[in-house]
């Protein structure tokens, strides 16, 4: 099974996790699908590596957000998952710290509808990274796959997320 199909399995494999079921949406059509999906993506790496706002990131992730990472395991839910964040946020104040980008590759996002529900996104990015006001460097590059939700108040929000085939930068990216 390829990665996609696989994906695509595990998310609608899961079930509501006791929640009652959202009502169905109107999930729009192409360009405009990718073009919510690109913008909801970048306003989450923005949040992320930019604006340090617990607040924006936990607004931006559903309650029952889970995280999978090929190095890293699963994270689960909203509430572990925006608290692991702030905390990053906090070292990020050190004038020595390291602070990290993600940039998307471009021409690697790829959106798939999920009808009456949301929308699945794949793409590859880099990661750069810098010390304190040192240079930026390219340390690494991985491949990941978003079920993006969304919600009856039109609201797009990261409800699964898989961040798998991290290498240095310098190595291949994997054949799969």
């Amino acid at each position: 099974m390829t990665i996609p199909a696989l994906f695509l399995a595990l998310v609608l494999a899961v079930p509501g996790q006791g929640t009652a079921p959202s009502a169905a949406v109107t999930v729009p059509a192409e360009p405009a699908l990718s073009a919510a999906i690109g913008d909801r993506d970048a306003v989450l790496f923005r949040v992320m590596s930019d604006d340090c706002d617990p607040a924006a990131l936990s607004d931006l992730v559903t309650e029952d957000l889970e995280f999978y990472h090929d190095r890293g395991g699963l994270m689960a839910g909203r509430t572990a998952f925006v608290a692991d964040y702030a905390r990053g946020c906090e070292a990020k104040k050190a004038p020595d710290a390291f602070r990290s980008r993600r940039e998307l590759v471009p021409g690697s996002m790829r959106v798939y509808a999920i009808p009456g529900s949301g929308a699945v996104e794949e793409g590859t990015h880099l990661f750069y990274e810098r010390q304190g006001d040192g240079p930026e460097k390219l340390v690494g590059r991985a491949r990941f796959s978003m079920f993006w939700k969304l919600d009856a108040d039109g609201q797009w929000r990261l409800a699964r997320a898989f961040s798998i085939d991290h290498a240095a930068a310098s190595a291949p990216p994997s054949a799969n």
